[in-house]
């Protein structure tokens, strides 16, 4: 077995260049294997993550009863059935939001006995106007541990899909998205219809979470300008047969920084013009920033100023809402700019992996930075050269620390990445990846 590494010293950087190829989105991968698993027949995935939070999905589906074959690298084939043959026993879920939160709203549409759980932080993180929003559906959905949090148990409830079902859009866009993935398995009788509550945040999930529907035979959802969702009267799953999964752009926003803050040109493979991820938005940040970006069909190219030369990127005060895993990107970046930075509505950071918020404020701090923050923003102050201090960055079991905090190795001082092996929830390979583009 390989001995986990406790730390990882990143020497200052200088100038970053090449070419790599993007892991498979997180975000399309859960969705799709969710959605293989509800439709008839066989469907073959290619291009799915390897990763800890596909792996968490791929262990309670099969759990639960579906086959699951792996038919290459990176593809697997699904035998789809809904209901599930055997939604019984105890799942765990880690740290996988994009796993417990749509199989929660499947199961208990289901005829199920089942309990859902994870690691500690999984036990912090709010899923209670989800947990509403599906017993007003009729399902039978019980607290183990504190009400408004998992554990879960689920058991066999009575779907009535006759009224509009209500759900908080401001929290978490995976709420809406558990939701609608599960809505299917209440409309054999009549129209599906969730009510948004409050500002639907983090839209762009919600697009994947609907094109994607839409491909596995899904449509047409009627969305009323984010704050009501129906989904028809006998809306049935259908396999597409083969799907292929996108590179993951909220990784991309790496590679882009890297780009701009090392001089490039970087080429990412992967993702590009014609992608359904919001996170490739985060162009358009590098660019306001001072970088150049070259957007192909599958691809993306970032070249910008080498700040390991001296130059500063462009302060900006940009909000956040549509692409908050990529802000974080942009939180790191902060520090190599021409002024303070202000990162707003990015509330959603305080019910990740960690209290997003508050973990990169202390963080950054630690690299010389003046840095703020209230409930739902952060405003980052660049380091001047003579401040800039060598830290250990604890990286609280989240992967975007540990991968967004690399990037502030183009300072004239050692950083130190705590933990590095939690990028093994969504990127395994990205210090290796890191390593061949970046030069001292």
């Amino acid at each position: 077995m390989t001995q986990a590494v406790t730390s990882l010293e990143l020497p200052p950087a200088k100038h970053a260049t090449g070419s790599m190829v993007l892991p498979g989105s997180k975000s399309i991968s859960n969705r799709a294997l969710l959605l293989a698993a509800l439709s008839p027949g066989r469907t073959q995935l290619d291009g799915l993550l390897d990763a800890d939070d596909i792996r968490v999905m791929l262990a309670a589906l099969r759990q639960c009863g579906i086959v699951i074959d792996h038919t290459g690298q990176e593809q697997v084939t699904v035998q789809g059935q809904s209901p599930f043959p055997q939604p019984e026993g105890d799942l765990f879920m880690g740290n996988a939001g994009t796993a417990i939160r749509p199989l929660t709203a499947a199961l208990a549409l289901m005829d199920s006995n089942i309990t859902l759980s994870g690691v500690p932080r999984m036990h912090e993180r709010p899923i209670g106007d989800l947990v509403d929003a599906l017993r007003s559906l009729g399902a039978q959905i019980d607290y183990l541990q504190t009400p408004g949090y998992p554990p879960l148990r689920i058991g066999s409830g009575r779907v009535n899909a006759g009224q509009p079902v209500r759900v908080r859009g401001d929290v978490s866009s995976q709420f809406l998205t558990a939701l609608l993935m599960a809505a299917p398995l209440a409309a054999a009788d009549g129209d599906v219809v969730i009510q948004v509550d409050g500002q639907l945040i983090s839209r762009p999930y919600i697009d994947i979470t609907c094109k994607l529907m839409a491909q596995f035979g899904v449509t047409p959802i009627q969305d009323q300008n984010g704050q009501q969702f129906t989904i028809p009267a006998g809306a049935q799953y259908q396999s597409p047969d083969q799907l292929t999964i996108e590179g993951d752009a909220s990784s991309a926003s790496y590679f882009m920084a890297l780009g701009a803050l090392g001089g490039g040109p970087v080429h990412i493979q992967g993702a590009g013009a014609h992608s359904i991820q919001g996170d490739m938005g985060f162009t358009k940040v590098v660019q306001a920033m001072g970088a150049t970006v070259v957007l192909e069909d599958n691809a993306v190219t970032v070249s910008g100023p080498s700040v390991a030369d001296g130059q500063r990127l462009q302060a900006f005060d940009l909000d956040f809402n549509l692409i908050p895993d990529a802000a974080m990107t942009a939180a790191t970046m902060a520090l190599f700019a021409d002024g303070p930075c202000l990162l707003r509505n990015i509330a959603s950071w305080r019910v990740k992996e960690t209290d997003r918020i508050d973990a990169m404020h202390a963080e950054l701090a630690k690299l010389g930075a003046r840095v703020e923050s209230g409930p739902d923003w952060l405003r980052v102050y660049p380091v001047a050269t003579p401040d800039w201090q060598a830290a250990s960055i604890k990286t609280y079991d989240d992967h975007r620390m540990a991968m967004c905090f690399s990037l502030a190795a183009f300072a004239p001082v050692p950083v130190t990445i705590m933990d590095p092996d939690c990028v093994s929830k969504t990127f395994p390979d990205y210090f290796s990846v890191y390593e061949s583009l970046v030069r001292g």
